[in-house]
């Protein structure tokens, strides 16, 4: 009874029912999820703008213009919408939240400090995360002391970009590669460029692993991979390997090509071998099947057509018919 009793008490001392729902174990790991301190910082950044932007007008929309003007330039720096900023920071954070709201608690003199001296002069996420606690860098910089960035030509990023980690270097994009990322790799050709940009698109399929290729189709190929074949003129095609080996596949199996490959599928159960799927395309039918009409059938099919007629399989009612007409025979 008690138990039936709590959520009723509960919801009288003004709990809805959101806030008594227990968190999965999933949401609880991801709502203590502590991230790196510039990432975090970021987070708590992003969510006091949404508070912003949430709280932009307040309660003076509409009216009179000049009034207006003069009630929302007080209100946008007021303690009152910094209050409500604050009583939602945080809740729509899903991954570090509880780290969110330590961030909050232990730095709100700086936030207040911002958000009544330094609102329209610096942005948030510079003056707090950038210059106050230096946990972030720039765009473009890295390291303890912000340094700038290797030039990674719009190919690849720079390890560590904006936070006080990482070495500077470029992780190329997939198909560059290069100190700076101005190459193509392994299996990717120079499709474009510029003066300002180089584009480097995939090699044919067809086209070897440790070769790589000239440029686009098959005929860029400088080797071929395993499955297909070098033709002077035409470069990599496809080798079927179904019509050069028609024993490829096991017994009761149909062979499949596919390009550079091929499968092998069973075949339906009626065939002992075939040439695709189903009982039309047997070569061969299995043991208790026999060809009708183009397909294998189960010799089993109709046979209960046959029994009612008074024949079967051992030939009792043939010679039930042969005495029938004996007898008639006789009374003649």
């Amino acid at each position: 009874m008690l138990l039936l009793k709590i959520p009723i008490l509960l919801l009288l001392f003004g709990f809805s029912s959101a806030q008594l729902e227990i968190p999965s174990p999933e949401k609880s790991k991801e709502k203590s999820t502590n991230l790196p301190p510039c990432k975090s910082c970021s987070v708590f950044v992003e969510s006091f703008k949404k508070g912003m932007k949430d709280t932009e007008r307040g309660k003076h929309d509409g009216g009179d213009a000049a009034w207006e003007e003069k009630k929302l330039g007080s209100y946008k720096t007021s303690e009152v919408r910094l209050t409500e900023i604050q009583e939602n920071l945080c809740k729509e954070v899903k991954r570090g939240e509880d780290q969110c709201h330590t961030l909050a608690n232990e730095h709100e003199e700086l936030v207040e400090e911002w958000w009544f001296k330094n609102q329209d002069s610096s942005d948030l996420h510079t003056w707090l995360c950038i210059d106050k606690l230096t946990v972030c860098c720039p765009d473009g910089h890295f390291g303890p002391n912000c340094d700038t960035c290797s030039d990674c030509n719009g190919n690849g990023r720079c390890k560590g970009n904006g936070t006080r980690k990482g070495n500077g270097k470029c992780s190329c994009d997939d198909g560059y590669s290069g100190e700076f990322c101005n190459s193509c790799s392994i299996q990717y050709y120079e499709s474009f460029r510029d003066e300002t940009k180089m584009l480097c698109s995939p090699c044919h399929p067809a086209c070897g692993g440790d070769g790589g290729c000239t440029g686009s189709g098959p005929k860029g190929c400088r080797k071929c991979k395993e499955g297909w074949r070098m033709n002077p003129e035409y470069g990599c095609f496809d080798i079927n390997e179904c019509v050069e080996d028609s024993r490829i596949c096991k017994q009761k199996q149909f062979c499949v090509n596919k390009e550079g490959s091929y499968s092998c599928l069973d075949c339906d159960r009626s065939c002992e071998s075939c040439d695709g799927d189903g009982p039309d395309m047997c070569k061969k039918c299995s043991p208790g099947y026999e060809l009708r009409e183009g397909k294998c059938t189960d010799l089993t099919e109709g046979s209960g057509d046959l029994e009612a007629s008074g024949w079967t399989d051992d030939g009792s009612g043939a010679e039930a018919e042969l005495d029938h007409q004996s007898t008639i025979k006789e009374e003649l």
